[in-house]
């Protein structure tokens, strides 16, 4: 599993580091002004749906189901149960695109209901109600072709290819570049040329997989498949699972319904620092996650209870690794990074400064995040949803709650600090329930490890501060900036890396433990 993290997290990397230039080719040709706001807004809710049907619940519902087919029934039957699962699939997602787009002004009205009602009072601002209702025709059919993607990628992962799904997302923001510097002179609003990048990306990364479900036998014709058993399985499992596991992404749109009340800029600074978030979230959360559902659900087939344990406790302890120096960077560095990536043409001092406050606040949940990409897979493989719906609720609940409370003293941040927090409720909850279980608890040598871990991130986070703290970022040029960025980051992954040699940690603790 770790030689696939290390496969999955390396294409992964490509993908966000291609997406951070995308980021910066927008960030430099709108900023953070209202038509930055717009797009955002009408980018978020196909991506929205993107994490529902195709990375969210349908990935956590569809492979444990076709693990177990794969497992139990021939060769025949699973090609027989990928057409129906695509043919439904395919089915459903395309009415859900063509009424996205016919709906779209009422979709612009429901999430951005702050421009619409600037709209019915002839605002200025009510002008970004029509431009989002015109963009969302444009992006809102990407949710077929990502959810079709999602569904090959999900095939692919279960046969151990996780290199062609993690690479796919690369060619969407190829495709956003492109579209960006060939067609936005073209348009009088620049923002319909990343919109239709969007759209061309969607097919694109369809088209990619094909040639690969092909090569592994499954590329089948698709069947309607509504009442066959198998798919009545995935249906029953992902219903509950929209919630369970797309919870984060409830609460992120949320945020950009209460953030269309705000100040212009909110939307576009709670973007750039979700963008800077999602980069560790991607390059470790989600790549450990990808490569531990197969594994936990077939050990579940196989009733390999230690199996189960000793994988989960090993994926525990690396998004530690991970994710607490992660965490500890992304704070530290919040202002210095978004200056570096972002902090050109349209996009000013002001703006990488009011980013990283909300940067700040989503950081100090990035454990949390990561955490719960992989306790929700251990519910999923065991084919229990009801568990997470039921903390999707409480979280989402309680978010709400947070936006209301933190909202109005502290506008777009406290919306940010709002997310962190239901996200740390949900991961507690989450162990919480595989401990009460007996599924998993943490042992004393895994305990002993995240103590480790922290103090090596202490370390790391000491040096970073005492060498940035005198730093003046605004008065230096881009080139000085990037050489100490650079510098801060060689030197607090070099303090970490001895911190870690000298309070024990060695290359066996990474290795998977025989559960107790």
């Amino acid at each position: 599993m770790l030689k696939s993290g290390i496969v999955v997290s390396s294409m992964t990397l490509i993908s966000r580091v291609l997406g951070l230039v995308r980021d910066v080719v927008v960030a430099n040709f709108m900023g953070a002004g209202a038509a930055a706001d717009v797009f955002f807004f009408a980018n978020k809710i196909p991506n929205f749906l993107r994490r529902l049907f195709a990375e969210g619940a349908f990935a956590q519902a569809f492979v444990p189901v076709l693990t177990e087919v794969k497992s139990h029934q021939n060769e025949a039957e699973l090609k027989d149960f990928v057409a129906k699962v695509s043919g439904t699939l395919g089915a459903i997602v395309f009415v859900t695109a063509i009424a996205g787009v016919v709906l779209s002004p009422v979709l612009a009205a429901l999430f951005g209901a702050g421009w619409f009602i600037d709209y019915l009072n002839d605002k200025p601002d009510g002008a970004n109600f029509e431009l989002a209702s015109a963009m969302l025709k444009i992006t809102f059919p990407y949710i077929f072709f990502i959810s079709l993607t999602g569904f090959a990628g999900a095939v692919l992962n279960t046969l151990n290819k996780f290199a062609v799904a993690a690479f796919t997302p690369v060619l969407l923001n190829i495709s956003i570049i492109a579209c960006a510097w060939l067609l936005a002179e073209r348009f009088e609003q620049p923002a319909f040329a990343l919109a239709w990048g969007v759209f061309i990306g969607g097919l694109v990364q369809l088209l990619f997989q094909l040639p690969f479900l092909f090569r592994a036998g499954l590329l089948v014709k698709p069947k309607w498949g509504w009442r066959d058993p198998n798919v009545t399985k995935v249906r029953t499992l992902m219903i509950p699972a929209l919630f369970g596991v797309s919870v984060s992404q409830i609460n992120l749109l949320l945020d950009t319904f209460i953030a269309s009340f705000l100040m212009t800029g909110s939307i576009s600074w709670l973007y750039y620092s979700d963008r800077l978030l999602e980069f560790p979230l991607g390059l470790f959360g989600i790549a450990i996650a990808t490569v531990i559902l197969p594994a936990l659900s077939r050990n579940h087939v196989g009733k390999d209870d230690q199996g189960f344990k000793s994988n989960l406790d090993w994926a525990f302890k690396i998004i530690c690794l991970l994710g607490i120096p992660a965490a500890t960077a992304l704070v530290l560095l919040a202002y210095p990074l978004l200056m570096v990536i972002f902090q050109r043409g349209e996009f000013s001092v002001d703006d990488a400064q009011m980013a990283s406050y909300s940067l700040i606040a989503y950081g100090s949940g990035l454990l949390s995040f990561m955490l719960v990409k992989i306790l929700a897979p251990a519910f999923y493989s065991r084919q229990d949803t009801k568990t997470p719906v039921k903390y999707g609720i409480i979280t989402m609940a309680t978010n709400m709650l947070f936006n209301l409370i933190f909202a109005v003293p502290f506008g777009y941040v406290g919306l940010a600090i709002a997310t962190a927090m239901s996200g740390t409720l949900n991961a507690v909850l989450l162990y919480q329930r595989l401990h009460r279980q007996g599924v998993y608890k943490i042992s004393g040598e895994t305990l002993s490890f995240i103590l480790k871990v922290v103090l090596a991130s202490i370390a790391m986070g000491a040096s970073i501060y005492m060498f940035n703290v005198s730093f003046v970022w605004e008065s230096a040029d881009l080139m000085a900036r990037i050489y100490m960025l650079t510098a801060l980051v060689g030197l607090g992954l070099s303090v970490f890396a001895v911190s870690l040699i000298v309070v024990g940690i060695r290359p066996r603790h990474l290795k998977i433990q025989k559960a107790a």
